[in-house]
């Protein structure tokens, strides 16, 4: 039992991780906050398909990144909220390998062009906003999480027990 916990918790720090490391290496970029967002770490929230540690370590890997690079307490909040959706929803999805990336999606397209017009108060308007976060997302979640989950799935069983 305990062994069984102690994988859990090593699997959700190793996603929170690598979540935080594939946002810095895109904020270098300029490309993990504002207008346009194409955030490579986003692909993650597929992972739920596969492992439930994935929604504690994606929450706890968006909450960290927002917080190292700089964002706003409401997009601290927020954005880590959208991706703690997105990774529940996923996970609830996991019978339908194709549905996966949605929930990630729909939760980052519908949250985060709030976030960056009242947080931020950024011109450009939440319709503008949800054109642009969502052409991300289907970047990050559509086609590079889908890349991912297909990469992942010869593996799954040596990865996630």
């Amino acid at each position: 039992m305990k062994q069984k916990k102690a994988y859990f918790i090593t699997q959700a720090a190793v996603i929170a991780a690598l979540y935080v490391v594939l946002t810095m290496f895109i904020n270098a970029f300029n490309l993990a906050n504002g207008a346009i967002q194409v955030r490579i770490s986003e692909a993650l929230t597929i992972l739920p398909y596969f492992t439930p540690a994935a929604i504690p370590g994606l929450f706890v890997g968006c909450l960290l990144s927002n917080f190292l690079t700089g964002a706003a307490i409401w997009d601290i909040v927020f954005g880590s909220l959208a991706t703690l959706l997105g990774a529940i929803g996923t996970y609830l999805l996991r019978k339908w390998k194709w549905c996966a990336p949605i929930p990630p999606i729909l939760a980052n397209t519908i949250i985060i062009p709030f976030v960056l017009t009242y947080a931020y108060g950024l011109p450009g308007g939440i319709p503008f906003f949800m054109l642009t976060i969502g052409a991300g997302e289907v970047l990050s979640c559509g086609i590079l999480g889908m890349i991912l989950l297909f990469a992942l799935q010869k593996y799954r069983d040596v990865i996630f027990k």
